[in-house]
């Protein structure tokens, strides 16, 4: 089922009414799956989150708009977040199934319906836009509510849908598909909205104008640069001038590594005519927004950042650099937050960055990762952060592998035929794979030397990837296992009938051979890890590490019986000979591994008890 994500932003944060209205219009559309309502009184606006198939999205959009533009009044709005509109930002992002120009497409029609029958201007922007310029929202939002007057009168400023008129109600809407945004705001021991501007603007792409000879740590307390004839000033270096802007280009590419002309446009200023426009110094961070200001509710200033890329900027690189450019300026980050949803992508990078940060396997269980980057970016610094409402995309469980071990262990013996052996056997070499991870993730603080730790961590990620595998079949093998009997139970009464079932039934045994004999791949997989941590890990913990290997040849010796047993009664022949032949190689190949393992494994533990005596 192809699903979008949607988060319109309405000028809204303080009267829980009318934000109640605007969400009540999203889930009275069938389908919609409300995720998220995230409203700031401070900045007077509300991030919400939705997701659902594309036309129902598209549907549950409009009636937010037409609902926004009904009770909100632009003209009596106030907040400290950009805003030009009741409905301010619409996007849509791809979830599953989709790609962006489908969304871009989404867009453009969302736009024509809002423009046509709500008669509110639409520019489109991101992926959607119909003009260079318009791909950055910063720029279409340029001006703010305010500016629309002047705007409507302005043929460049032609909405792409509705009336190039200025709707005082309801201001202008921005609609449009992006990629997930990362909303994050970095919270600083300040009070001062100056001190998170400052830092602000360090860290986003657009940069700031540049200054030097600072008179403070504030990079604003330094005296403007300005292009001049014979004199363009490096916004990025302490001291070094070009002759020409030409010659500055150059160097800005060659030394920094941006491009001038882009960062200029990116503030306005026509990079054909520069002399006389002020000097820029570049941002950190490409697909980086920033700006600051100070949440009453918090007492606190914060710098508040939008990521439009976060596989490109990550929420993790752009705190550590806040942090250290707050240091500088005698500042401290008290913590950070997430406004609306963040990807479990996201957030299981931050957490592996900061586990190599501390020197710790980043190779851990993903609730690990979470954790990890909720205490290191101070997640719950100033509201709590509730990771099943927050992530999206977090790691599911199946019905089985959720159970504990007392209730798994109850449901296996009863006098039902499933879960059966093939769970089992996927369970087994789950075990088998997460003992390996935790020798490898024992022994690699106490690595002998890089190259010693670089195969620990190996082995921990591989072992990790497999372990997840192996659990996901447990509650796989069950279900491939319940496609068959579902195909038993279709009616014979006819010929076509008993044909289809038939049919149905060869596909289901095909199925459920297809789940162990992966858990069997999978298993040897796990044993081979098993060996090698064996080999590397600490000599205390040999024994998990045999274990490991043991659980992976049940895993493995589970999965071909439960193959086989699917296979007399398939009756493509040339299936059941080449999978005859595969089970016969894997079961050869895992009695030599074991073997090979347990007889090093057991020589020496002999050994040890012999040195012991001694």
């Amino acid at each position: 089922m192809p699903l979008v994500e949607c988060v319109p932003n309405f000028s809204e944060g303080r009267d829980l009414a009318k934000i109640k209205q605007i969400t009540d219009a999203i889930e009275a559309v069938a389908g919609a799956k409300l995720m998220d309502v995230d409203p700031g009184a401070d900045t007077n606006r509300t991030v919400v989150t939705f997701v659902a198939e594309p036309e129902v999205a598209l549907e549950a959009a409009f009636q937010a708009i037409a609902k926004a533009a009904q009770v909100l009044d632009m003209s009596q709005h106030h907040g400290s977040h950009p805003r030009m509109g009741a409905t301010d930002v619409c996007p849509f992002i791809p979830v599953d199934g989709l790609t962006m120009e489908d969304c871009a497409e989404l867009a453009r029609r969302l736009g024509k319906r809002v423009g046509d029958e709500l008669g509110i201007p639409v520019y489109l922007y991101e992926a959607a836009a119909s003009k260079p310029e318009r791909k950055n929202l910063a720029f279409v939002r340029e001006g703010e509510y305010e500016a629309l007057p002047r705007k409507a009168q302005d043929p460049a400023w032609k909405p792409d849908f509705g009336p190039h008129a200025f709707n005082a109600k309801a201001g202008a809407t921005v609609i449009g598909a992006r990629e997930f945004l990362i909303a994050y705001n970095i919270t600083l021991n300040s009070r001062d909205k100056a001190h998170a501007t400052d830092i602000a603007f360090e860290l986003r792409e657009k940069g700031r104008v540049a200054r030097r000879h600072q008179k403070t740590a504030l990079y604003s307390s330094g005296e403007e640069l300005k292009y001049e004839e014979g004199r363009f000033p490096c916004g990025n270096c302490e001291e070094h001038d070009e002759t020409t802007f030409e010659a500055l280009v150059q160097h800005c590419r060659d030394e920094h590594g941006y491009d001038l002309r882009h960062l200029l446009a990116l503030n306005g200023v026509d990079a054909s005519h520069p002399v006389g426009e002020r000097a820029y110094r570049a941002g950190i961070f490409a697909h980086c927004k920033a700006i600051g200001w100070v949440v009453e509710a918090y007492g606190r200033a914060q710098i508040s950042v939008n990521l439009t890329d976060y596989k490109v900027t990550s929420a993790h690189e752009v705190l550590d650099a806040a942090r250290e450019l707050a240091t500088e300026r005698g500042l401290v980050v008290t913590g950070s937050e997430i406004v609306g949803l963040v990807p479990f992508a996201a957030l299981a990078e931050s957490g592996r960055h900061y586990l190599r940060a501390m020197g710790r396997s980043p190779f851990v269980p993903a609730s690990d990762l979470v954790q990890t980057a909720i205490h290191s970016m101070g997640l719950a610094d100033v509201a709590p952060f509730e990771v099943d409402k927050k992530v999206l995309g977090l790691p599911v469980s199946g019905p089985l592998v959720s159970m504990k071990v007392d209730a798994f262990t109850d449901e296996v013996s009863r006098d039902t035929p499933a879960p059966g052996g093939g769970s089992i056997a996927a369970l087994a070499g789950s075990l088998g794979a997460g003992l390996t991870s935790m020798v490898a993730n024992l022994t690699q603080p106490k690595a002998k030397d890089e190259a010693h730790e670089l195969e620990l961590l190996a082995i921990a990620m591989e072992a990790q990837v497999l372990k997840d595998d192996l659990l996901r079949a447990v509650d796989a093998d069950t279900e491939a296992f319940n496609g068959y009997m579902e195909a038993l139970r279709l009616p014979k009464n006819s010929a076509d009938e008993k044909t289809a079932r038939k049919a149905a039934m060869q596909a289901g045994l095909k199925a459920a051979v297809a789940v162990p004999l992966a858990t069997a791949e999978q298993s040897l997989a796990a044993m081979k890890a098993a060996g090698r941590a064996a080999q590397s890990g600490n000599p205390a913990s040999l024994t998990d590490a045999l274990v490991g290997a043991q659980m992976g040849f049940a895993g493995l010796r589970g999965g071909l019986w439960n193959v086989l047993i699917n296979l007399k009664d398939i009756e493509d022949a040339g299936f059941v000979t080449e999978h005859q032949a595969r089970c016969a190689a894997l079961l050869q190949e895992g009695e030599a591994l074991l073997a090979s393992i347990a007889g090093e494994g057991d020589a020496r533990l002999a050994a040890m008890i012999a040195a012991k005596k001694r």
